[in-house]
């Protein structure tokens, strides 16, 4: 079995932020897109489609914050699949 090494040139800064009802999905520098259920973050399933799409690109790329919900996401926790907290399987 090979596995891979992380990639050096790897850029995981966010460069867009798309929200369904269904799900989150994450646009990164280096081309590759994130998605996982929004039920997975139940504030952001909870909130109105306006309140979905007013969110800003945080912590120089690495972050997404929705404040008018106050949740906060990082690029870390979605690539590995970090679900919110508190939040059973």
């Amino acid at each position: 079995m090979t596995i891979s090494a992380p990639l050096a040139n790897a850029d995981t800064r966010i460069r867009d932020v798309t929200v369904t009802d269904d799900e989150l999905t994450v646009a990164l520098m280096d081309g590759r897109r994130i998605s996982a259920p929004l039920a997975w973050y139940p504030r952001l399933a909870n909130a109105t489609p306006d309140q979905r799409a007013h969110f800003e690109i945080a912590g120089g790329g690495w972050g997404i914050h929705w404040p008018d919900i106050d949740e906060d996401l990082s690029t870390e926790g979605l690539l590995r699949g970090a679900r919110a907290p508190g939040r059973v399987a």
